[in-house]
Formats: C-alpha cells, sequence, structure tokens
C-alpha cells in the first residue's frame, strides 16, 4: 500500500475513528486502525466490537492495499505534524508502515488486515432521513439521564422507538436512570413508521453527539433488530444494540400534578448553582420552600455551613416543601430552551413533571430527596 494525504484531511478522520479505540484491551487487533488506499481515496476504521467507525479522505493512490497500525500513536504523530502537510504512508514489504512527511521519518509495527474484524454484516430493513440538527436534540435532551450502572444494563441507553401521539407517528427518544427521565420527540420520519423499538448504547450515543457537527447535514439512519449504522456524509458509525428491555417508562409519567410553578429558567439555573456551591459531594440536597409568589431555595451542610436565595415564581398552590438533587434539576434546566421552566408537583415525596413552558416535544421527570 503506497497513499499520500493531506494532514489536515488525516487528522480530522483519525480524531473520529480514533477515540473508538480502547487503550486497554487484550486483543492487539483491537488497538489497530485499519488503513485501506484505493480509488483515490484512503478509508479508515476502528472498533471495539461494539461499536465500528468508518471515514473515507480523498487521497493520492500510488498503489492500492490495506494495513493496520496502531491507532493512538498514529493519531498521535498526525496531530504533531505541522498544518498544510502532506502525509505518505507506504507499507513496503508489508512488514512495518513508513509514514513520512517533510523532514519527518516514522516506522510503524503492523498487522495484517485479514484478522481486522468487520461489524457491518446484515441486513437493515429500516431506513429513513433526519437532519443533524433534529438528531442531536434528541441526543442533547435525552443524553444526560442514561443511567452508568452496569448491573441495569437496558437502562445504558437511549430507547428509540415511534409512538403515535394525535394519531400521528413520532420517534421518541427516552432515558432514565431510576432517579431522572428525560423524553424527546419530533415527527415521525418516512422509512421509520414500522421500525422495532431499539436501545442505542451510551458510548454510541457519545460519538454520535460528537459527529453531528454541521446542524445543516442530514443523517442516514438504518435499523435492525440487534444494530444500528448512521452515515453522516464520508463518516459511517455502525454498533450493536443493548439487548433488553427498556422498561414501562410510561407509567414512570405523572399525570395528576396540579400545584404549578412557573420560573425563569436562567435566573432559577444560576440561583440554584449558587446555593449547590455549598453542598457535599455525596448529597447534593436542596430544599424548595415554595410559598404564594416566592421560591426559597437552601442548602445546609454540616461540614461547609449553608446558603439560602430567593426567587420572584408564579405558583398561586398550596405551601410545600421539596429536595431535589443539585446536580439533576441543573442539567434538566440545560436543555430546557424557552425562557420560562414549568414545574409540576403532587406533594413532596412523588415525581415531579418539568416542562419546556409551551414545549409539548420534552417532558423530564424527576424523582423528590429527602431534605
Amino acid at each position: 500500500m503506497r497513499a499520500t494525504v493531506e494532514r489536515s484531511h488525516l487528522l480530522r478522520s483519525l480524531s473520529h475513528v480514533h477515540r473508538v479505540v480502547e487503550r486497554r484491551t487484550t486483543i492487539p487487533i483491537l488497538s489497530n486502525v485499519l488503513l485501506r488506499a484505493g480509488d483515490g481515496k484512503l478509508t479508515l476504521k476502528a472498533t471495539d466490537l461494539d461499536l465500528e467507525i468508518t471515514e473515507t479522505v480523498p487521497a493520492e493512490i500510488g498503489q492500492p492495499g490495506a494495513t493496520t497500525v496502531p491507532a493512538h500513536i498514529l493519531h498521535d504523530i498526525v496531530r504533531k505534524l505541522p498544518d498544510g502537510a502532506e502525509v505518505s504512508l507506504d507499507t513496503g514489504d508489508g512488514s512495518q508502515l513508513a509514514l513520512k512527511s517533510g523532514r519527518s521519518r516514522f516506522t510503524l509495527q503492523v498487522l495484517p488486515e485479514s484478522d481486522f474484524p468487520d461489524l457491518t454484516t446484515g441486513e437493515f430493513p429500516t431506513r429513513f432521513t433526519l437532519p443533524a440538527a433534529a438528531i442531536k436534540k434528541l441526543i442533547d435532551r435525552t443524553e444526560f439521564a442514561i443511567s452508568t450502572e452496569e448491573t441495569r444494563y437496558y437502562l445504558n441507553g437511549i430507547y428509540l422507538h415511534i409512538v403515535t401521539v394525535d394519531e400521528k407517528p413520532m420517534l421518541r427518544a427516552v432515558a432514565t436512570d431510576g432517579h431522572r427521565l428525560a423524553q424527546s420527540q419530533l415527527d415521525a420520519p418516512a422509512g421509520s413508521e414500522s421500525m422495532p423499538g431499539v436501545i442505542v448504547p451510551r458510548k454510541a450515543v457519545g460519538e454520535l453527539q460528537k459527529l453531528v457537527e454541521s446542524p445543516d447535514a442530514s443523517v442516514d439512519v438504518e435499523i435492525s433488530d440487534t444494530k444500528i449504522r448512521v452515515t453522516i456524509g464520508d463518516v459511517v458509525l455502525t454498533s450493536k444494540l443493548i439487548d433488553g428491555t427498556f422498561p414501562d417508562y410510561v407509567r414512570v409519567i405523572p399525570q395528576g400534578n396540579d400545584k404549578v410553578l412557573k420560573v425563569d429558567r436562567g435566573a432559577f439555573a444560576d440561583a440554584v448553582d449558587r446555593v449547590s456551591t455549598i453542598s457535599s459531594e455525596r448529597g447534593r440536597a436542596v430544599k424548595m420552600a415554595l410559598t404564594d409568589g416566592r421560591m426559597t431555595l437552601s442548602v445546609n451542610n454540616p461540614d461547609s455551613g449553608s446558603a439560602v436565595e430567593e426567587l420572584g415564581v408564579d405558583y398561586p398552590a398550596d405551601d410545600m416543601e421539596i429536595g431535589f438533587n443539585a446536580r439533576y434539576l441543573l442539567d434538566v434546566a440545560g436543555q430546557l430552551e424557552t425562557g420560562t421552566a414549568e414545574f409540576r408537583f403532587a406533594d413532596p415525596g412523588s415525581p415531579t413533571l418539568i416542562l419546556d413552558d409551551g414545549a409539548a416535544d420534552a417532558l423530564y421527570v424527576l424523582m423528590p430527596m429527602r431534605v
């Protein structure tokens, strides 16, 4: 294999694909990135056996061929080369890869292309296209609520499925960790109506979030019962799905919460952020005392002191005191897009519903804390 490629193109692709490669793996080939040269382009591929990213960059091909080299080392080398440099890759007799750029020379150990695993086999019956901005919004609004508890593996991702709302099909994303729930939805794109409900793993969600850089791009999504494949321009991300059943989350969403509070989103987030400075890492509880027209936020930490802040709010219901995890409140406030946050309470021990005032395409549920 012999190819010459511009450093900026190679670096951009390597920065996408090398993130998939685990730094510690017992299978040597999984530490490598596959390089395949041919037809005026260089294709790079990396995998951890659950997730695979492939990207193609334009290149001058001297001799078609393929090899695999250590992904993180190659990324570091290319990152340290000067802007505008041309990078020449040559495998010679196949035992090593010679990388040349300007006056720099590197020799890297290689492993044969035939050892490199392939995730992309199989059919994808469901296919649809979405604007990058739409899929980014679905992910941003729900990703923070994904569970990191490995024992409840079926919560370690975003549940994507089709629901009917007012006789209209919607593509809905839901994530929960048992303490909070985030739901976002949009009109179901053509071709998605018959898709199965799937759980997209946390790592794939994180990579997809980084890949949707341009909001104007279109994203092709293909889904089977076991895998999801997403194509954005020259990048193809393929991931196994979580093999499990997502819980019946609809039962968790409170329906009868009749105590409604409306508060300026920015002022509320800033106040929670300030008072939570006092809270301990272990118990980040913020107490919310509600009376007619006023909210008092308070934090008590026996080790460091206390903090209190008052806010003017629209709250015509009975007086109430309720506690929440400050981090969870800030996560939700960060996703609200309108200027007003709407809280719907039942009582201090029941789940609270949080809405973007006037927006019907997202909702959040928080479990209260004892304070």
